[in-house]
């Protein structure tokens, strides 16, 4: 950033100097149809030929700078651009970690459901069940089954 406001200062600069005109050694100002020698008009006495030779050079210094700019517009362009692209992948691999996280969340939910009703029938198989423990596993197994529905809705979600 700060280097696209030194070049913007810069090409101010030449902007405020692109009247100057270098010909043959000799330094003109060049102020719209008329052409200054040390602050003096000498559009009448300079010949046609001289008049064209230094318009010529105040033309191609002025390309020079218009080009100048143009390019400064690119690169800051550009330099957008590639910000946008890396928030944009940024933003995707966010997006991603969120997918993998709540796909775990949903694999530890279902896993440990089905966990908590094998252990559960184990336990019903044997006749280790008291009424009260099986009330209590029945409440686990609906724990567990509501944290799965939760983790697949969330899935669904990101």
């Amino acid at each position: 950033m700060k280097f696209v406001i030194t070049l913007l200062f810069i090409c101010f600069g030449l902007l405020l100097s692109a009247q100057e005109v270098n010909v043959n050694g000799t330094t003109y100002n060049v102020k719209k149809e008329k052409i200054f020698k040390d602050n003096v008009d000498v559009t009448e006495n300079l010949s046609v030929e001289e008049r064209r030779e230094i318009r010529a050079a105040f033309n191609n210094k002025m390309s020079r700078i218009k080009k100048t700019e143009e390019t400064e517009k690119q690169l800051e362009k550009a330099e957008k651009d590639q910000k946008r692209a890396k928030k944009k992948q940024k933003k995707a691999e966010k997006a991603l970690k969120r997918k993998k996280k709540a796909q775990s969340n949903f694999d530890k939910s279902a896993r440990k459901h089905q966990e908590a009703i094998k252990k559960y029938e184990k336990l019903k198989k044997k006749g280790k069940l008291s009424p009260k423990n099986e009330a209590k596993w029945h409440k686990k197994i609906k724990k567990f089954e509501e944290s799965h529905i939760k983790a697949k809705k969330k899935l669904k979600k990101a």
